[in-house]
């Protein structure tokens, strides 16, 4: 009798299918907007103009990498070639579109509409979302937020009604919470997924949903772009790579259509928690799941943990417990990690962070609004209190001083010509920062003027040393990029003493407690420390922790003699960098890790992309 059921659903399914009426549709991917030749943005008009030459077209979908930085500019003058086509375009944003996003990738959203869609097309459901990773660099993660959307999107299909899933990444662990995309499609019937970020025509490996990565529209070495034609039938749908310009055509593969009921019992590779169990003398005390990014490394405040979540959502929870005790709504996603500053007693404590909908806000530790300022661009930066004097940098071309108690701005000095993410830092009469323009800067903490800026001397926007938080020592300034070499400048002139790549230290570094060594975390396994001089670079010791291929910007930390970082893959870390041994390592989740606030050597708060947050502790060492 149910093998009777299934294979009348089977061919109920297929029925339905079959009914469908053929159609064909465009898949353009990784248009990279903002080129410096206009070659990118002459393919997108060319394959735009082609497809309004077409009568067989019913619709189009983009997947992702819509632009080069994810820029304003970049985004509407996409929006205003794609808005040239005589047919509705579906469009998903990429990494290039949120990485290094001026707004966080507000602006997507506000220029495009939204970052995510489902629509029905002769009875095909053609779902999209975004997939990060936002403003730091990390492997891409569909966002906590989209995850939560995509249940409720899915509840409401039937199981035997086909999908097609979108994204701008593979659905393998080039994401790091794949394995919930997949085991959420595979409750349903997916026929098909799609992507980009390849930048070329394959099948690609999705467990047993069928995948295909579509090429860039970009010509690169060649004479002209091209994208794909997508003819759905009732038996296969098939890829065809089109070039705008010669017309020429090439089938290249298809995929059979058939009702998928997926095994749910066949094992495929998932993410591995065992390392929890090799160190027992750490634990996670409480874990709170927020419903949204959290792309910031939460502040103590009191017996609170306060964090900001993409949502735009401040959340304040127990120092001991976990559970929440407030909330209040911003108006725009949060990528500033929370400042705090006690002037009296603790009634007067304040904290500060900023919004990608261009706020700077104050609240005290109850969650009372106390002033908000708002800019004219978003405030991705985090703040630093110093003697009642906030100091916050933003994607406006400004970095500002406030005037804690009142909101006023002291000053501002508006010589940037990219966004800062990241956090200053001060010593003496200068605060330091860097910022997405190829810049570290130097300003007079009194009155903000400029007293120097430093350059790698890379070309490349994307080689600045923004996402770093320089160190301080002896009138050295220290700090990485990915460029992947380590700078030591002279804090008085901004002349640089010395550079290095011998570790290959990306954009994570920390200073010992006693002064002594400069800490980087290597792309590959390793933590390196580097003695603090202003003659020549020396390594002082090497030490492989054999973490794996890592390039997240999460600063080490170092306290009471112990050695605290997370990782791209949600780990954290202890090292006893004395004997140069793992003391512990506790795998929060799968997604990465932000600079994590070590409340002492046995106690820290840390955060995930994913918008977990965990008080861990350990009874050891």
């Amino acid at each position: 009798m149910k093998r009777f059921i299934l294979l009348f659903a089977l061919l109920l399914a297929l029925k339905s299918f079959g009914q469908t009426n053929p159609f064909r549709f465009a898949f353009i991917s990784d248009t990279h907007i903002g080129s410096p030749n206009g070659g990118a943005e002459e393919d997108l008009h060319r394959t735009v103009a082609d497809i309004n030459t077409m009568k067989d077209v019913a619709f189009v979908v983009v997947t992702g990498d819509i632009t080069e930085l994810g820029k304003n500019t970049e985004l509407a003058l996409a929006k205003r070639i794609l808005d040239s086509l005589l047919i509705p375009y579906y469009i998903i944003p990429g990494n290039h579109d949120a990485g290094w996003s001026e707004s966080g990738g507000l602006s997507f959203n506000r220029t495009f509409g939204a970052d995510k869609f489902h629509f029905v097309f002769n009875g095909i459901h053609f779902i999209g979302c975004a997939s990060g990773p936002y403003v730091r660099m990390s492997d891409g993660h569909v966002p906590r937020s989209a995850v939560n959307w995509l249940d409720s999107t899915l509840k409401n299909i039937d199981s035997k009604e086909p999908v097609i899933f979108l994204n701008h990444y593979p659905l393998d662990n080039q994401l790091d919470n794949w394995y919930e995309i997949i085991d959420r499609l595979k409750t349903k019937n997916t026929v098909l997924a799609l992507c980009g970020h390849g930048h070329n025509n394959r099948t690609v490996k999705a467990e047993d949903i069928p995948s295909v990565m579509g090429r860039s529209n970009l010509r690169a070495k060649e004479a002209e772009g091209g994208y794909n034609l997508v003819d759905v039938r009732s038996d296969s749908i098939t890829f065809t790579e089109r070039k705008p310009l010669s017309k020429t055509e090439k089938k290249w593969t298809a995929v059979a259509v058939a009702f998928h009921q997926y095994d749910k019992t066949k094992v495929f590779s998932r993410p591995d928690f065992s390392i929890n169990k090799h160190y027992s003398n750490v634990k996670a005390k409480w874990t709170y799941q927020s419903g949204a990014n959290v792309i910031s490394t939460p502040a103590v405040v009191n017996d609170l943990v306060v964090f900001g979540n993409q949502n735009g959502l401040i959340e304040a929870l127990d120092l001991n417990t976990g559970k929440p005790r407030w909330k209040l709504q911003t108006h725009g996603p949060i990528f500033s990690s929370p400042a705090v500053s006690s002037i009296g007693n603790s009634a007067q404590t304040k904290i500060v962070l900023g919004t990608a909908a261009g706020e700077i806000i104050c609240v005290k530790s109850d969650g009372k609004p106390v002033w908000a300022r708002n800019t004219t661009a978003a405030v991705l930066g985090s703040p630093l209190i110093e003697n009642g004097v906030v100091y916050i940098g933003g994607s406006d071309s400004t970095f500002k001083a406030i005037n804690l108690i009142s909101g006023k701005e002291l000053w501002a000095f508006k010589g940037l010509t990219g966004p800062v993410v990241s956090k200053p830092v001060v010593q003496n009469n200068e605060i330091i920062f860097g910022a997405w323009d190829r810049y570290l800067y130097a300003l007079d903490k009194t009155n903000g003027s400029l007293l120097w800026k430093w350059s790698n001397g890379s070309p490349i926007i994307n080689y600045s040393p923004a996402a770093c938080i320089p160190v301080i020592k002896d009138e050295i300034v220290y700090v990485v990029a990915p460029d992947r070499f380590l700078s030591a400048i002279d804090l008085a002139t901004g002349k640089t003493l010395w550079r290095t790549n011998e570790a290959t230290v990306r954009e994570s570094i920390g200073l010992s407690e006693d002064g002594k060594f400069v800490y980087g975390k290597t792309m590959q396994d390793t933590v390196v420390a580097f003695y603090t001089n202003k003659e020549r670079p020396q390594v002082a010791w090497k030490m492989n922790v054999a973490f794996g291929y890592e390039h997240v910007p999460s600063m080490l930390v170092e306290k009471e003699g112990k050695l605290f970082f997370g990782t791209r893959n949600g780990v954290v870390y202890c090292i006893n960098p004395l004997t140069q041994k793992i003391n512990w390592a506790y795998k929060i989740d799968n997604a990465m890790v932000n600079t994590v606030n070590v409340i002492n050597g046995k106690k820290l708060i840390a955060s995930t992309m994913d918008g977990k947050v965990c008080l861990l502790e350990t009874n050891g060492e």
